[in-house]
């Protein structure tokens, strides 16, 4: 793949088994978002394909494509509007009591019943009523209720203090249960227990294997 004439992503291929969990990493500018981009159809790429089940996703409708993923990123975006709305975006049709059972697994029921509003209290412009982990337990409950077959977390951490961070990665654990899941991280903690580990620099694969393989051997 290359944005106009300048190659970013190349010789990379990959295979994820079902319900299997691949990271990604590697510094910044080494293109692990862009590689999670192609599967959501935000690109094409310039020389072979990325397929789900043997389609290749430039096939599958977007909608329909969309309708399978769920992502969890570091800038969730909230709409000024009470907090069972924010949450029902992952899935329109859901009853207050799924609602209640996503949030509840994502580690936020008992502070929204702490509001004195519950979960008809407003989230602000963006979500500004909230503190960031807050918002990031709203934006997995909204994953858990879509219940997608494929999770992407791009960064899904990134700037919490240490008990958000801890709420988040035990509601983060519980969603990636039973997912096909893309974690695009700089925190290695998250991933220690992923079946695969991708490391990437410049656009390419200078590593792959489980943590503790990567930990024994010499490399990036």
């Amino acid at each position: 793949f290359a944005y106009r004439d300048e190659p970013v992503l190349r010789n990379v291929s990959l295979e994820v088994g079902a319900g299997r969990t691949l990271a990604l990493i590697g510094k910044s500018g080494s293109d692990k978002s862009t590689l999670v981009d192609l599967l959501l159809r935000f690109y094409v790429p310039r020389e072979g394909r990325v397929e789900i089940d043997g389609a290749d996703v430039q096939r599958i409708r977007r909608e329909s494509l969309l309708d399978h993923i769920a992502i969890v990123t570091q800038q969730t975006f909230l709409f000024n509007r009470p907090i069972a709305d924010n949450i029902r975006y992952g899935r329109r049709d859901a009853t207050d009591e799924e609602v209640y059972a996503a949030a509840r697994a994502a580690n936020i029921h008992d502070f929204i019943m702490s509001l004195p509003q519950g979960y008809a209290t407003g989230c602000g412009e963006y979500g500004a009523k909230l503190s960031g982990g807050q918002r990031q337990r709203i934006a997995i409950a909204r994953a858990v209720l879509k219940d997608a077959d494929i999770l992407i977390l791009d960064e899904a951490m990134v700037g919490l203090d240490s008990e958000s961070e801890a709420l988040v990665r035990q509601a983060l654990i519980s969603l990636m249960q039973n997912r096909t899941t893309f974690v695009i991280t700089h925190d290695l903690t998250t991933i220690r227990h992923a079946d695969m580990i991708v490391v990437l620099r410049d656009g390419r694969i200078v590593q792959q294997g489980r943590h503790e393989d990567l930990v024994a051997e010499d490399g990036e």
